[in-house]
């Protein structure tokens, strides 16, 4: 697990410059199609690594490269090549510094890669849930939404995406708004949710507000008719 306060032990780093590689992260895997696991891994080995490692800002970019260079070949049956990773940071590191990072990043984590993240919950949730698919892509961008705020650290990857189920079914006005099938699917119950679900309100909120304001991946995203435009639909 990663440490909910790591970013108070950064010298050199913020909470809102890690928002702004997560955003990047998100467009970029959006950019070469790759899977949910795979966005998921990508944050999760990324702030596993910073809870352990002082890193200089420069180093930030890269220090995302990797990890998503790391999860792809984990996660995808034909991931990117480590020439695209060079270029996707238009060439700011060299094939040597990824493959150096890399090194870093796997003796850091003792090789241990796979863990639980969101995208373990997600389909699973969703399916109890008796989603649909414009619902099911309404509780996918309010989770990634999450993914760029530190708060969601101090969560569960299961807990997160109950929370985010569970505000979606608020905004479809679904009720009751977590029936007892998904407390006992998700063994969360609505109370134990509340928090996190109005966390994942306030994120929501404020990308409506602004149309993703500076931070325009996640919006830009669900905004897509591949995923039922969900970020442009008025409640």
């Amino acid at each position: 697990m990663a440490v909910a306060d790591y970013m108070d032990r950064q010298p050199d780093i913020t909470a809102k410059m890690r928002m702004i590689l997560m955003d990047w992260m998100i467009e970029v895997h959006l950019k070469y199609r790759l899977r949910p696991e795979t966005l998921h891994l990508t944050v999760n080995l990324v702030d596993r690594y910073l809870s352990k490692v002082d890193i200089n800002r420069k180093r930030l970019q890269l220090v995302g490269v990797v990890a998503m260079f790391i999860a792809s070949k984990f996660e995808e049956i034909t991931p990117p090549e480590l020439k695209d990773w060079v270029y996707i940071t238009d060439n700011a590191y060299t094939q040597d510094d990824v493959l150096r990072m890399e090194c870093s990043m796997l003796q850091v984590l003792s090789f241990e890669i796979v863990v639980p993240t969101a995208a373990h919950f997600f389909d699973h949730f969703g399916a109890v849930n008796t989603c649909s698919p414009s619902h099911l892509s309404m509780a996918q961008y309010i989770l990634e939404l999450g993914l760029l705020d530190m708060r969601m650290l101090q969560y569960s990857a299961s807990h997160v995406v109950a929370a985010a189920v569970m505000l979606s079914n608020e905004i479809w006005k679904r009720s009751p708004v977590w029936p007892d099938s998904m407390s006992q699917a998700t063994r969360h119950s609505e109370q134990a949710l509340r928090h996190c679900a109005e966390e994942l309100r306030q994120l929501w909120h404020a990308d409506k507000a602004g149309a993703g304001g500076q931070l325009q991946a996640v919006h830009k995203k669900f905004s897509l008719a591949q995923y039922h435009s969900v970020a442009t639909m008025s409640f």
